[in-house]
């Protein structure tokens, strides 16, 4: 299935984590988000290394993978030189890894949905340098 949006690690914590500040309000956007979404495996790097101390929710992310739900989507070596571009473009942010995944991945998969939670970098980074991100849940 074509993803319908990305998936950022904050909002994916969030939607798994019950004690997160942002839980209720992830999981009432998730609820309304066209799915499947897509993510990086850099994105899967962070969420999983801080759920590395609750069993429970390394269990529910897990399952959310297995679901069909939240895709990942390639990276490989001809996207870098794309990937270095953009961090170097938001080098005043910083922009990290992942976030830097996540745009060239919306670049790449005509892509404008982000399920995020982190609203400052996903409302300043654009999509092809113009489009603006539509972040979910909203501020």
């Amino acid at each position: 299935m074509t993803p319908r949006g990305l998936a950022d690690t904050g909002a994916l914590l969030a939607f798994l984590s019950r004690n997160d500040r942002w839980h209720q309000r992830c999981v009432e956007a998730f609820a309304d988000l066209r799915l499947p979404l897509a993510t990086s495996g850099a994105v899967l790097t962070e969420l999983f290394h801080l759920l590395d101390d609750s069993p429970a929710a390394l269990d529910a992310a897990w399952k959310l993978l297995g679901s069909g739900i939240l895709t990942v989507l390639p990276i490989d070596d001809g996207d870098l030189p794309q990937l270095e571009a953009l961090m170097l473009r938001y080098r005043d942010r910083p922009m990290d890894f992942a976030d830097a995944t996540l745009v060239h991945l919306a670049e790449r998969e005509s892509l404008t949905t982000v399920f995020t939670v982190d609203h400052d970098d996903f409302e300043t980074y654009r999509i092809s340098g113009r489009k603006r991100f539509r972040v979910v849940p909203a501020r």
